[in-house]
């Protein structure tokens, strides 16, 4: 049996996620010490493996748990499962598609720039103004920024 700690450490899942996980039924709730201390198994800690692969592959939290509970049933077709991966892929590559237009509209103001003064900045004046910008390239409602979904985790759990 594994201890929270121990269990962050193993897979690479800070303690207020696992936490988080259980509370929302990804993670069944752990055991208890008779100290009242979290204890979890192997099982909990493939699943939890599991679940951050899952979040690697930037799977939504609705589809993972959908994918662990057909991971339960190993005797079913794997039909749903492809369908799952195959909406997760097309949302990775409309997200590459963005991530290079945003590539291309950095890019071009960076070129524009004329390495002046602030007030000459070419990179100042799209940034105050996105209609000087080629693309649109906001990012869709919902959608976490790098590093952002750690974040909303652990501010949900700190009760934020």
């Amino acid at each position: 049996m594994l201890t929270i700690g121990k269990l962050g450490d193993r897979t690479g899942v800070k303690v207020p996620t696992i936490r988080y996980y259980e509370q929302i039924g990804l993670l069944p709730e752990a055991e208890r010490s008779s100290g009242n201390q979290r204890l979890y198994s192997r099982v909990a800690e493939e699943r939890l493996r599991f679940i951050r692969h899952a979040r690697d592959l930037g799977f939504p939290l609705e589809a993972i748990r959908d994918l662990l509970s057909l991971s339960d049933q190993p005797d079913q077709p794997c039909a749903a499962a492809d369908s799952i991966a195959r909406t997760q892929l097309g949302a990775v590559r409309e997200r590459i598609s963005r991530l290079k237009a945003l590539e291309h509209e950095l890019e071009r103001m960076v070129v524009q720039c004329a390495h002046g003064t602030i007030g000459d900045c070419r990179v100042i004046e799209v940034l105050g103004d996105h209609s000087l910008c080629n693309h649109d390239h906001r990012a869709a409602e919902g959608e976490a920024g790098p590093g952002q979904r750690e974040m909303d985790v652990t501010a949900k759990t700190a009760g934020f």
